[in-house]
């Protein structure tokens, strides 16, 4: 973000108390989780069959977990193109679908599943309740999608998101302490844990804003998609793209995350995963249309309801997938947390390792991506 908007965070947010009893609750919810409705994991459907003849790797089974949304449309697409079965042989795919952050983090440490795909802040409490032995975030998987939208006939300017209701998905979350970081660089002043202020920060399922919206109780909100291009769908207007605070227009919204116990044991399985997201990666970025049909149909698999036309398109469009995990940008995000009272202050050192993820990056002719000095080496 630009050194204005950092350091009003830094600066204004810090008066806000960090209380340890809100930490344990966070831990609970997560910031940054991609989608806070529940906690309940759901087996997906059949397993994708092994490739005949392939090389056998030393785990038999793999299993992945990931969220039924847009932003981890790596695992989506990879598995429909079966990318990452090609990459794994005869080493079998074992799927696991998330709605919330933390319960992945739980199946994670419960030995459930292996391999994920998660928002920075559910990584970073996991990684960090844990005194680091829990995990490692290997790889990068998707920026942007983030946007603040409003009711047009409310709010026309930004200086007019004063006095208004603006919705976050959760208490501390990353679009949350995102919207309260912005919130104070327009010199405006915001109580972090009511939300009450000179804008009130009204905390909202994802699932429910849009209803809210519909119903007059929020005046906008700051969400990701695809609810941001629902609420368009609905009459909002998009007044600002939280991409466009940060430099390059990048932040990270989604990471791959492993077993430290499974990446000990079974490196060449976790190399293949990983050479199975950076193909697909690659693939979406050049097959845009298709991997966009891939994903609203996986939706569609996984959830019964594909996403319709005027809400995929411009939710797809804002979306960017990528290896990079954006380390300095997911510091930041936690910096901001920390400031904010949100969060205990996270020794992050050693959460990434991007040993692997570089070695699959130089096969393919890529560049090496930069742990931010939070790295294993």
């Amino acid at each position: 973000m630009s050194a204005l908007i950092r350091t009003s965070r830094r600066r204004a947010l810090a008066a806000a108390v960090a209380l340890p009893v809100l930490f344990g609750a966070l831990a609970a919810c997560g910031y940054g989780s991609d989608d806070a409705s529940d906690d309940n994991a759901t087996t997906a459907p059949a397993a994708t069959t092994t490739s005949a003849g392939a090389a056998k790797l030393s785990a038999d089974e793999v299993r992945i977990g990931y969220f039924p949304n847009l932003t981890h449309a790596t695992a989506l697409v990879g598995l429909k193109e079966g990318f990452f079965q090609q990459a794994l042989g005869t080493t079998t795919i074992k799927e696991a679908t998330f709605n919330a952050g933390p319960a992945e983090i739980e199946a994670l440490n419960a030995g459930s599943i292996d391999i994920g795909w998660i928002g920075p802040s559910p990584a970073i409490n996991g990684y960090t309740k844990s005194d680091g032995a829990s995990l490692r975030i290997i790889s990068g998987s998707a920026s942007g999608g983030v946007k603040l939208v409003v009711n047009p006939k409310k709010i026309k300017s930004l200086a007019d998101v004063k006095g208004k209701k603006i919705a976050t998905p959760q208490l501390g979350n990353t679009q949350d302490v995102a919207l309260l970081a912005w919130i104070e660089s327009q010199g405006w002043k915001v109580d972090a844990q009511s939300g009450k202020g000179d804008v009130s920060v009204v905390r909202t399922d994802n699932k429910i804003t849009p209803d809210a919206y519909k119903a007059g109780s929020i005046d906008g909100a700051w969400v990701p998609e695809p609810t941001a291009s629902k609420l368009v769908s609905e009459g909002a207007k998009v007044l600002l793209d939280e991409s466009t605070l940060w430099p390059d227009n990048k932040f990270v919204i989604t990471n791959v995350i492993v077993s430290q116990k499974f990446l000990s044991a079974h490196p060449d399985v976790v190399e293949a995963v990983l050479r199975g997201s950076v193909k697909t990666n690659a693939w979406i970025n050049a097959n845009s249309d298709q991997a966009k049909a891939d994903a609203n149909a996986q939706l569609e698999k996984l959830t019964q309801k594909a996403l319709p036309t005027d809400i995929l398109d411009p939710a797809w469009k804002s979306i960017q997938v990528l290896d990079d995990p954006l380390a300095r940008t997911a510091q930041e995000e936690a910096d901001h947390a920390v400031s904010a009272g949100l969060l205990k202050a996270p020794k992050l050192d050693g959460i990434y390792d991007l040993t692997l993820l570089n070695k699959v990056l130089k096969e393919q002719g890529e560049p090496a991506v930069d742990a931010a000095g939070l790295g294993t080496q």
